[in-house]
């Protein structure tokens, strides 16, 4: 199998063939989750502790399930309510996880570079659940492999990342995958939340939903992220909607079989509305939400596999 990390703290660092061997372990993780017994012993005997800095519903359940589906021993830590708020610093939090020899390290912080600083004190794999405006690997991962199975192939496709993308990690990180896998990717929204830096990623930018919804394959809506912003960047709620949330007058510039997404949790009346969410021909939002935690399964099986391996190498040379 081609996957060489030692953590995963973000797609840029991923080789294609890296992309696609996480997005192949997922297939069969998805399969097994369909089945009445859903568990394998590929992470048997091993301790993932899930940090999440910042709240989160689906995105910790699903790691949660995905640990505990594999045979990990799992541990969610209240961050919320840990010694982080009484002052110790983060490398102090790490040094003290790291005492406890986890295997797996699962963070979602608020701040960018957050995540990686944690791997550099560690001596276990690290998962970025989410660090700040920088990167979400997971989501993009799941995103791929929504998209690979709905439209039979992850290359050379239109897609349309639309909204928030200034304040988006999903977006970064879809933005990265999608150009390694040789895709055409436009971003869509209004010049306040998609700034003209992001063109460095070899994108389009649009801010008319019309022409950038024009014939392609897939849709892709992002939560407006109101808590991240510090200023007047829509209007209103209303006017946004109104301009670029997705509606059937607005998808049907896209392409007949086009699919729709969005990373969830959704604002219905906002960025998308709710009969299109909804709707089973078109929506892939469900899918999604089950191909996370596949995704996150295959994520943690490849990384506790070359953890091994580099253990027993270890142990090899201390013999």
């Amino acid at each position: 199998m081609a996957f060489r990390q030692k953590h995963l703290l973000g797609i840029e660092p991923l080789h294609p063939d890296e992309i696609t061997t996480v997005l192949d372990v997922a297939e069969r993780y998805v399969d097994l989750n369909r089945q009445a017994d859903k568990h394998s012993d590929a992470l048997k005997g091993l301790t993932q502790i899930n940090m999440f800095f910042e709240n989160s519903t689906r995105t910790q359940s699903s790691f949660e399930l995905a640990g505990k589906r594999l045979g990990a021993d799992v541990m969610n830590m209240a961050m919320q309510a840990s010694s982080i708020k009484k002052g110790e610093t983060l490398i102090d939090t790490a040094l003290t996880l790291n005492a406890m020899h986890p295997d797996l390290l699962v963070v979602r912080h608020p701040h960018s570079g957050a995540v990686d600083l944690l791997a550099q004190k560690v001596n276990c794999a690290v998962l970025n659940a989410g660090d700040g405006k920088h990167e979400h690997p997971t989501q993009a991962l799941l995103d791929a492999l929504t998209i690979r199975r709905a439209k039979g192939r992850l290359h050379r496709l239109n897609i349309a990342i639309c909204g928030d993308i200034a304040h988006s990690r999903v977006a970064r990180s879809n933005l990265m995958l999608l150009g390694k896998m040789e895709n055409r990717v436009r971003l869509v929204g209004p010049p306040t939340l998609v700034p003209q830096q992001f063109r460095e990623f070899g994108c389009e930018i649009y801010d008319d939903m019309a022409e950038g919804l024009k014939d392609v394959d897939v849709v892709m809506m992002l939560r407006l992220q109101k808590e991240r912003m510090d200023g007047g960047f829509i209007p209103s709620e209303r006017e946004y909607f109104y301009r670029y949330g997705l509606d059937a007058d607005k998808l049907a510039h896209a392409k007949p079989d086009a699919i729709v997404m969005h990373p969830g949790p959704m604002n219905r009346g906002v960025e998308i509305d709710g009969t299109i969410a909804d709707d089973i021909n078109r929506s892939v939002i469900q899918e999604q939400v089950e191909m996370g935690v596949a995704v996150r399964m295959a994520a943690m099986d490849l990384l506790a596999r070359n953890l091994k391996a580099s253990r027993e190498e270890a142990n090899g040379v201390m013999v």
